[in-house]
């Protein structure tokens, strides 16, 4: 079924900074975000993207716009039509060790490295990552305003939560697979009732 004209226009205008270095000579541009940096519970996820020029996908947008099962839907499109994906990973100790925040540049990194493809730019969603070698842009909510930045949130997105989904039946009686290890009420109780688990970061506050 062809998608509505409008929608058309929204993921085109989603391109706008891919065309704009495209136009000086930039072949392969990756997105990079990440996904974890607020909860209690499990390691900080990136992915990195290389979209084709273009690349119309229907649905695609900031992951957070997204429904769960939308989002699942988006990752296998987007993992068959880029040119490539990686996803990177920061343990719960390396959190703790580190902070969440150079955690979160650490897992970028690893996204990065995990790519077939040597990007010639990388759109990064907020972060600026020292010592990259290769040129950057960080831009603020930039999984709103660029489809290789959405397309690496919902797989980012994607990877943590099917983790976490995972983590539920190791570590039960915390509702992982229902808040994915964010700070809810419920979760908060399950700390204090059960006490924090191998997975939480011990940094945070419970």
């Amino acid at each position: 079924m062809q998608a509505p004209a409008g929608e058309r226009e929204r993921v085109t205008a989603l391109y706008i900074w891919e065309r704009r270095l495209q136009r000086q000579g930039v072949a392969r541009i990756a997105g990079v975000d990440e996904a974890g940096r607020g909860p209690l519970a499990g390691p900080v996820t990136a992915a990195a993207v290389i979209l084709p020029p273009g690349l119309f996908i229907a649905g695609l947008n900031d992951s957070k716009k997204v429904s769960p099962a939308r989002r699942r839907e988006l990752a296998t499109i987007i993992k068959n039509e880029s040119l490539a994906w990686g996803i990177g990973w920061v343990s719960v100790k390396e959190i703790d060790n580190l902070n969440i925040l150079a955690a979160s540049r650490w897992a970028m990194w690893r996204a990065l490295t995990a790519l077939a493809i040597r990007p010639d730019h990388v759109l990064i969603d907020g972060l600026y990552l020292p010592g990259l070698g290769i040129p950057q842009t960080p831009l603020v909510g930039g999984d709103a305003l660029s489809a290789s930045i959405a397309a690496a949130s919902i797989l980012a997105k994607v990877a943590r939560d099917e983790l976490m989904v995972a983590y539920d039946a190791v570590f039960p009686g915390y509702d992982l697979a229902g808040n994915k290890g964010y700070p809810t009420r419920s979760h908060r109780e399950a700390i204090r009732r059960l006490g924090p688990c191998n997975l939480h970061r011990r940094t945070f506050k419970h």
